[in-house]
């Protein structure tokens, strides 16, 4: 499985992250190490470093990550504290497959799955047989069916997971290609329409709430972004620190005014 053959790849060749950044020079004992995606988890990660946490006494470490893998690999490993990237879904699936103990501690904002365009302005404008890029991870391949699904282009099997292989009803006989999701916005130069995950498409220069032909609705949406730490983490001070941050009522007015709607607090 990919979860499983990943978390062997990054233990035999060890931790790649992009960049990291501190907020007060401490040890590392003292300093809580998070993972997170670039956009938008690092910029509120670090407004919560730079502006809220010296009230807890907390010292913040950011590590920044481009994929969906190496921050829930290097949380098992131990290079990090705790990860705030990822939905249930996408967790309970890395935790079936490998086996590690990790736990959801809260849930933090929504970014609603998207599907874009370059090549045409609406959803009725797709041509019969148009190619459309999907995530080729579990969770969010299904997330992005179900949106094609909810805005009438599909209609799919009664599964709880759904693949491209679940397809009961596809009228314009769309073709799908399966990417790896950080690959998504990129691919909009050679798809007729991509379905991209609201980090990424924000990454992009992409407005999910003005660009895209289709939206994840955000309220009753299950796809909230949270804080996860390994499960002999659960009662440390820091994370329940972190916790109490994320969720604060200046870190959600943080989010409303820095993302426009693209990024909703729960």
């Amino acid at each position: 499985m990919r979860i499983r053959a990943a978390l062997i790849a990054v233990a035999l060749t060890g931790l790649t992250a992009l960049s990291a950044c501190s907020s007060g020079g401490t040890s590392a004992s003292d300093t809580l190490k998070v993972g997170v995606s670039p956009v938008p988890h690092a910029q509120i990660l670090k407004y919560v470093a730079d502006n809220l946490a010296a009230s807890k006494g907390l010292k913040i470490e950011v590590v920044e990550f481009t994929d969906y893998v190496q921050p829930n690999t290097a949380l098992v490993d131990g290079s990090l504290d705790a990860n705030y990237f990822q939905t249930v879904p996408y967790l309970e699936t890395f935790t079936k497959e490998s086996g590690a103990k990790v736990e959801w501690v809260q849930p933090v904002h929504v970014e609603p799955l998207g599907l874009y365009s370059k090549k045409v302005k609406k959803l009725d404008e797709l041509p019969s047989g148009a190619k459309i890029a999907v995530a080729n991870d579990a969770t969010n391949e299904a997330r992005g069916l179900k949106l094609l699904e909810a805005n009438g282009l599909i209609k799919l099997k009664a599964v709880d997971q759904p693949t491209v292989r679940d397809l009961a009803e596809n009228p314009k006989n769309l073709q799908f290609v399966p990417l790896e999701a950080a690959q998504l916005p990129r691919s909009l130069e050679d798809t007729d329409a991509s379905v991209i995950n609201g980090n990424y498409a924000i990454d992009a220069g992409l407005k999910p709430a003005t660009d895209s032909l289709a939206l994840e609705k955000a309220e009753g949406n299950p796809n909230a972004n949270g804080l996860v730490t390994r499960t002999e983490l659960k009662d440390d001070k820091r994370v329940k620190e972190l916790a109490e941050l994320l969720g604060s009522q200046q870190v959600k007015d943080y989010i409303k005014q820095t993302f426009s709607g693209s990024v909703i607090p729960v």
